[in-house]
């Protein structure tokens, strides 16, 4: 197999700030694997708040043996940017050698449309209630938090939007006293999920704590290996190519996480449709999904996803899978 790994930007349709910082274009990783014949191709974003960067998840990929597949990959890189790359890469690949959709060679149902979020970033109380106004025809708003002083912005975004259903994400930037303020206050502002509100590695302080509004592990769950650090602190998990390293974990973490009770939320990192395209599949009859990527973007794809008011729509064969 002959593989290849290109660097690509793709300007944001404005600045997008969270809890860690602003950015105003999306760096990705395009694989491309060629078997001489067919060629399939996936996305990855490196992540920093993992210690991923393009140069460290390029050199990752690039270290790869000549053969291998989807299944002997997940031994040979680990959960994360670099595997989800070539892993989505391998199922567009092998769909186009069967000739048949990825979700047929997963044995899945055909999916359809599902509602998604589109996400605020963290801004001025004013500036989100802006924001919020603006998009609220949208059914489902996520607001970027993770400050001390949240609670104007959740007030303005709310008075922005009075009928959109809203989540919360806040990036692992509260602590448990700031959590526990809040948590009233979602529930009266009608918020429906709110994702890691404390950092990864003090999450413990959840466990017993009131959580009126679902709690959804972002940060602390990657893959099925994550799942017994979750218990009896989290109602939901969000379930990231990125993360769990690839369309192949990320259906076997879908399928543990319900069997042990856990709903499902599908997210993304800021990246093109060619990333959210195998989400997609994982999307399919998820509590929350949230795959706005390409609609943050200035420019995307030649041949993007479709979003309308059905939501996003799974990919054609011409894009992916």
């Amino acid at each position: 197999m002959q593989l290849e790994v290109t660097q690509d930007v793709f300007r944001l349709a404005q600045v997008f700030t969270i809890s860690r910082g602003s950015r105003t274009e999306a760096k990705v990783l395009t694989v491309q694997i060629s078997d001489g014949t067919h060629k399939g191709w996936g996305e990855c974003v490196p992540y920093s708040r993992y210690d991923e960067t393009l140069e460290s998840v390029t050199a990752q990929i690039s270290g790869l043996p000549q053969e291998y597949d989807r299944h002997s990959l997940m031994e040979l890189l680990p959960a994360g940017a670099a595997r989800n790359a070539v892993d989505c890469a391998l199922w567009d690949l092998e769909s186009k050698r069967a000739g048949k959709r990825a979700w047929e060679l997963a044995g899945l149902p055909t999916p359809g449309p599902e509602i998604t979020a589109y996400t605020l970033s963290l801004d001025t109380p004013q500036a989100m209630r802006e924001q919020a106004a603006k998009n609220a025809h949208r059914p489902l708003l996520k607001i970027k938090l993770g400050t001390p002083d949240d609670m104007p912005r959740l007030e303005a975004v709310r008075a922005g939007a009075p009928n959109a259903k809203i989540i919360v994400d806040a990036n692992e930037g509260w602590s448990a006293e700031v959590y526990a303020d809040l948590a009233p206050h979602l529930l009266r502002l009608g918020v429906a999920l709110v994702e890691q509100p404390l950092p990864a590695d003090a999450d413990d302080a959840l466990i017993g704590m009131n959580r009126p509004v679902p709690v959804c592990a972002d940060e602390s769950c990657h893959d099925r290996v994550s799942l017994p650090g979750l218990k009896g602190k989290y109602d939901v998990v969000n379930i990231k190519l990125d993360k769990t390293g690839g369309l192949t974990e990320a259906l076997e973490l879908r399928k543990a996480a319900l069997a042990e009770g856990y709903d499902i939320m599908v997210g993304c990192m800021v990246g093109s449709s060619l990333a959210m395209a195998p989400a997609t599949l994982v999307a399919q009859g998820a509590m929350v999904t949230d795959l706005d990527g390409p609609l943050l973007l200035a420019e995307d794809r030649a041949r993007p996803l479709t979003f309308d008011n059905a939501g996003v729509h799974p990919p054609d064969a011409d894009l992916w899978g």
